[in-house]
């Protein structure tokens, strides 16, 4: 088994959330914030999910406050922000660091599978998106930079 599945984040509502359940699926893991240049991709987010999740694609979003102070709200605020002007309907996460001594372990494993521009480990700023194939593996690592609609190819030929 991957060591992906093992790991077990915390959930909106503080449980936690197996990874084991995501074994076969395309998982597209992402550190989000609300407050953002880049929230708008939640819209992009949001339309692979719904015409991917029926075909195995699962979205994690993992807010996360340490870019620019952008992700301030309460867990409660972060989850409605999401819905009532995104739609989102993937899985949000327990508010967590993605770099630094309290990474969260979900970003501490995905780092150390694939660095980012220039052999960067760390995460550099909101909405960094990690690829994870149905055996576990991470497969690719995209900037922020990187809309999400512009790797539906990758995520389609991962499905087959």
């Amino acid at each position: 088994m991957s060591a992906f599945y093992k790991l077990a984040p915390l959930d909106k509502k503080g449980e936690k959330y197996e990874f084991s359940q995501l074994e076969g699926k395309v998982v597209l893991v992402v550190n989000v914030a609300s407050k953002c240049g880049f929230t708008p991709q939640y819209e992009g987010l949001e339309a692979l999910y719904k015409k991917y999740h029926d075909q195995g694609l699962e979205i994690i979003g993992f807010p996360c406050n340490q870019f620019g102070k952008q992700e301030p709200g309460t867990q409660e605020e972060i989850v409605q922000f999401c819905s009532l002007n995104f739609g989102v309907t993937f899985p949000i996460m327990k508010k967590v660091d993605v770099n630094g001594s309290s990474a969260d372990p979900v970003w501490e494993y995905l780092k150390s599978q694939k660095s980012g521009l220039l052999g960067f480990k760390g995460i550099k700023w909101n909405f960094e998106k990690f690829l994870v194939d149905k055996d576990g593996k991470v497969v690719e690592r995209f900037s922020s930079l990187t809309k999400p609609e512009s790797i539906e190819d990758q995520i389609k030929a991962l499905l087959k």
